[in-house]
């Protein structure tokens, strides 16, 4: 008798087993069993996968410092080394050189204009603005506008004022006397002053301000 011919291309058991519980994959007595396939075809979790630990390998929150996560010696980025701490300004206003120009500036723009007002005998309100512009324009130029340097130029520019009218009527009482002019400041300084008490009026005081105004106009010119 013949025997009943198997049926072409018969399924064959998946790797040379017989199912095991229903479970296709479960291998045969002393084989490893295969793991399940995830979906990923060289076997490895996937980077950034999911572990069940939403607090787990996350990235740190931006700081708003590009260079918060470098270590301390760690170059900087582009080769820059440690990053540039820019200097400290210099400090422009010398303060005190402004002052000593100022002062100066006053004692020579005063003797100027003593000379002048002895001259011709009289005062003359455009050189006590002219005194006290150079005083100020001087001492701006080289201390800056600082409110100090300003302050003592109007000072010293009063005062610088003040010793050109001395200095006019110590002229004018040395030609009246006939007597040298060095004798009048040196010996005669008191009378000198009390002249200038005298002889001052409104336009004197005038003078003084004008000279005091002139400074501030003069330095805010330099600055």
């Amino acid at each position: 008798m013949s025997q009943p011919v198997q049926p072409p291309n018969q399924p064959q058991q998946p790797f040379g087993g017989q199912p095991v519980d229903g479970n296709p994959y479960a291998g045969q007595p002393g084989q490893a069993t295969p793991a399940a396939p995830t979906g990923n075809p060289y076997g490895q979790p996937a980077p950034g996968a999911p572990t069940g630990n939403p607090y787990g390998q996350q990235p740190p929150a931006p700081t708003g410092n590009p260079f918060a996560g470098q270590q301390p010696g760690q170059s900087a980025p582009f080769g820059g080394g440690t990053p540039f701490t820019p200097a400290p300004p210099a400090r422009n206003n010398n303060i005190m050189l402004g002052v000593l120009v100022a002062l100066g500036a006053a004692i020579v723009a005063g003797i100027l204009y003593g000379v002048i007002a002895g001259s011709i005998e009289r005062e003359v309100g455009y050189a006590a603005v002219g005194v006290g512009f150079l005083v100020g324009f001087a001492s701006s130029k080289v201390g800056g506008s600082n409110p100090a340097v300003i302050g003592a130029a109007a000072v010293f520019s009063i005062g610088a004022v003040y010793l050109g009218q001395l200095v006019g009527i110590s002229m004018v009482l040395s030609d009246l006397a006939q007597i040298p002019f060095s004798e009048v400041i040196g010996d005669h300084f008191g009378t000198v002053t009390e002249a200038w008490s005298q002889e001052a009026d409104f336009m004197t005081y005038l003078f003084l301000a004008l000279g005091a105004i002139a400074a501030v106009g003069g330095a805010k010119k330099a600055g």
